[in-house]
């Protein structure tokens, strides 16, 4: 379907053939997945999976002029279960007329809930519809499980850089539907200061061209230069949600670069959440955790450092925040690592889970109330500090459970030290 003059250069640029479609190269490629199932007409039901900007509407539509399929949009916003039937219905008149397929293209597919997915089932499996949802949501988590089995789940990515500059240098060329007709020049450096702030998202980056063309002939300039951009541009539009696929994304990265001591990678992602918006505290405290699982006893010190991040926040609020938690972040990843705390943990649940309550040792109970030493409690305990070293080769663990070793220190950073006191005290005790 064409644009009109006035419709946003995203809109009029849309591409009209696989030929001009830009990205995508794993799924379009010679030998990719889509190509092929469009070359041989034999397309499957479909759900799109990817970020905005990528092309899931413009290739929908694509394919349905490419395997001559009448194309029907569908709204999860403003649709139901009435409008599905109603689709439903002149799709299967239409197959019985004259054999025309129907691709159903519903945006924002996760929008709907179980019921009206639901709706989809038995049309999908007759082949009246062949459907292609579309969904910026991670749809193994958003679909249901019988309407996802019945699809294809294609996995779209973000722009690259160098596809944002070659879809602005196409408006830029095109003079029916783009911007081929102005008279305002457009550098390369410019294209790659909006491809910058685009941030995988195309449609956002013709927005942006289209805005910074605008604001240069209101302002009697004929050329784009990073004042105009930056005029334009209010910083890149993260893609990032707190309640999305890419919060989880973002933070299993910074724990996985503080976990893997690179420090750069942290603070990369770090930041990241902190511009798209993530609470600060969130950060804090899974730094807070990090420090003790990850870090552990190889460096206390961690632990303290996270928690004074966690506190400076509270005090100082941001931005200025924001520099002991870099402080934080830098010192968690390149401290020494041991988990051996966590380790030791779920050790003791899971003697706890299988032993049940069983009974604490007579000698290290506590005899508060006159007659209970008589039945034993606290008979025999040997108070260490009246000992050498403060230590007596006691056992403390109930006597089934007499031989278990929950925690073992790792070789390296404090925990090596802790290793050596322990394995004395170990050796003394007979263990």
């Amino acid at each position: 379907m064409a644009s009109g003059p006035d419709a946003p250069l995203a809109d009029r640029m849309r591409p009209l053939s696989l030929e001009d479609f830009v990205g995508q190269r794993d799924v379009l490629g010679e030998n990719g997945f889509l190509r092929e199932a469009i070359s041989a007409d034999s397309l499957p039901s479909l759900v799109f999976w990817g970020p905005p900007g990528c092309g899931k509407t413009s290739l929908a539509r694509i394919i349905a002029e490419r395997t001559s399929s009448v194309f029907v949009p569908f709204s999860a916003v403003l649709s139901g279960v009435k409008e599905i039937r109603s689709v439903v219905a002149d799709a299967t008149a239409r197959r019985s007329r004259d054999g025309r397929k129907t691709i159903l293209f519903v945006d924002e597919i996760h929008r709907f809930n179980k019921a009206q997915q639901d709706a989809f089932l038995p049309h999908v499996e007759s082949g009246t519809i062949t459907l292609i949802g579309a969904t910026t949501e991670n749809p193994y988590f958003e679909v249901n499980p019988a309407l996802l089995s019945r699809c294809r789940v294609v996995r779209l990515e973000p722009l690259p850089r160098e596809d944002l500059v070659d879809l602005a240098k196409r408006s830029l060329k095109d003079g029916a539907r783009g911007l081929g007709q102005t008279t305002v020049r457009v550098s390369d450096e410019v294209l790659g200061l909006l491809a910058g702030s685009a941030d995988g998202d195309g449609r956002r980056m013709l927005n942006l061209l289209e805005a910074s063309v605008a604001h240069a002939l209101r302002t009697g300039r004929d050329a784009l230069d990073a004042a105009v951009v930056e005029a334009v541009v209010s910083g890149p539009g993260l893609r990032y949600d707190r309640a999305s696929e890419e919060h989880y994304n973002v933070i299993s990265a910074f724990i996985k670069s503080l976990r893997g001591s690179d420090p750069d990678a942290a603070m990369y992602y770090m930041v990241r959440m902190l511009e798209g918006g993530e609470d600060p505290r969130f950060i804090c405290r899974r730094m807070i955790i990090f420090a003790a699982e990850d870090v552990g006893n190889a460096d206390p010190r961690a632990l303290q450092i996270a928690l004074a991040a966690k506190d400076a926040l509270t005090f100082v609020g941001l931005p200025e925040a924001e520099i002991p938690m870099a402080q934080a972040c830098t010192y968690l990843a390149c401290a020494p690592k041991s988990n051996r705390s966590y380790l030791a943990l779920n050790a003791a649940k899971k003697a706890v889970k299988e032993t049940g309550s069983l009974e604490v040792p007579m000698h290290i109970r506590n005899a508060p109330v006159k007659g209970m030493a008589e039945h034993g409690y606290g008979q025999g305990y040997a108070y260490p500090h009246d000992y050498d070293q403060a230590f007596v080769a006691a056992g403390y663990l109930p006597q089934r459970l007499k031989d278990s070793v929950f925690y073992e220190p790792r070789d390296s950073g404090y925990e090596k030290t802790i290793g050596e006191r322990l394995a004395w005290w170990r050796s003394k005790r007979g263990g």
